[in-house]
């Protein structure tokens, strides 16, 4: 299994690259899986009903919930943990503070280390294409966890790993290279 990136030719509106076309990278999504779809997965590997499983998820989700809303970092297993979040503006005195100046109330996730060591095992598959959307390009990650360019050969479909584990968790866009 490989992580699909496409890197795609666009003019930068702003910054030090304005004017220019530069390659911008960016995951491709694939399609959103169900809850159903993840409950009847979930049922299939641990053994038990969909039924049981179904209550499992409903009731895990009451708690996750209630703690979160509490103010509690609630820890996922297998995932990480999740906390309450908020971007707020800052004031000069005491007497200015109030929940108007809350501008948006977030989820914050932190990965579990065992899945982050996961997503930096995996392959990734670049394909670039230029500002026409014509694809030039692809490239796929080797085990040295660097980043090849196998212009002249298919790119791998899984089995390859790579170790980069990027800073980035999603977006925001930067151009490739400098």
């Amino acid at each position: 299994m490989a992580l699909k990136v496409k890197a795609k030719e666009q003019l930068q509106n702003i910054g030090k690259y304005a004017g220019k076309y530069r390659y911008v990278m960016m995951p491709e999504l694939y399609t959103a899986l169900t809850q159903d779809k993840v409950i009847k997965e979930a049922a299939l590997r641990s053994g038990v009903s969909k039924g049981v499983m179904q209550a499992c998820w409903d009731a895990a989700g009451e708690v996750i919930k209630a703690w979160a809303t509490e103010g509690h970092s609630v820890a996922l297993p297998g995932l990480g943990t999740m906390r309450f979040g908020l971007r707020a503006k800052s004031v000069e005195k005491v007497d200015e503070v109030k929940a108007g100046l809350i501008s948006s109330r977030r989820i914050i996730f932190t990965p579990d280390t065992d899945l982050k060591e996961e997503l930096s095992k995996t392959a990734v598959q670049i394909t670039c294409f230029d500002r026409d959307g014509k694809e030039v390009k692809r490239v796929t990650s080797t085990d040295s966890g660097d980043v090849e360019d196998n212009e002249n050969t298919q790119p791998s479909t899984g089995g390859n790993t790579g170790g980069n584990t990027g800073g980035n968790q999603g977006g925001g866009h930067e151009p490739i290279g400098d």
